[in-house]
């Protein structure tokens, strides 16, 4: 649910309590994702305004890089035997089936605020290109996902419980912004820290997009 959705939006934002949670990773390392980076000098000018204008609603960013999230994996083992288990031969065969695509660089558009209810975010706009790669990856793995698939270019969590009316106050001048375009080239394959909610993410292989 989204904060500027007309009906069903959540009466306020719910704080994030920043901390390991080890009954979702069971002390496994390393949580996966496809993703595109964000390395638009335009869009990362943008990130800043909506955190400069949440303030201290948000918790600081932490060490985790902008990024669009296209694919959810789970945790990488050597034997899958959990339903958020990966394992590096699967991750392998999707790289591949990416690589095999030839897709030709393309761009997706950032627009304006919105909100889940733990997270602000910008909204991302795409013609087709995230649902094909999307479907692609989904023909090797089940995608871990507890709600449908939304890209957006998360701003921050949430440290406070902000009613639903202030935060569209609050926030009105940044719901409505022209589009800017973010060039994708390359898709990349990550990972984090489990115990880290705001960890680095780490470089583990990447799709050139070159078709």
């Amino acid at each position: 649910m989204r904060l500027l959705d007309r009906q069903d939006a959540p009466a306020a934002t719910l704080p994030c309590v920043l901390r390991d949670h080890p009954e979702w990773h069971l002390g496994r390392e390393r949580y996966w994702l496809w993703s595109i980076a964000v390395d638009c000098p335009a869009v990362l000018q943008r990130l800043q305004a909506v955190r400069a204008l949440l303030g201290d609603w948000l918790h600081p960013p932490g060490a985790r890089q902008a990024h669009v999230t296209l694919f959810v994996c789970g945790f990488a083992t050597a034997t899958a035997q959990l339903d958020d288990d990966i394992t590096p031969a699967v991750l392998e065969t999707q790289r591949r089936a990416l690589e095999k695509l030839s897709m030709a660089p393309f761009a997706l558009h950032i627009g304006g605020l919105d909100s889940f209810a733990s997270a602000a975010f910008l909204a991302v706009h795409d013609s087709g290109r995230l649902e094909h790669l999307r479907g692609e990856l989904a023909k090797h793995s089940k995608e871990v996902r507890q709600a449908p698939y939304v890209p957006h270019l998360t701003a921050g969590l949430y440290r406070q419980a902000i009613a639903r009316q202030t935060w569209l106050e609050h926030t009105r001048p940044l719901h409505d912004c022209p589009p800017l375009a973010l060039p994708v080239r390359e898709l990349q394959l990550l990972s984090y820290a489990a115990a880290e909610t705001q960890g680095a993410l780490r470089l583990e292989a990447r799709v050139r997009l070159a078709g």
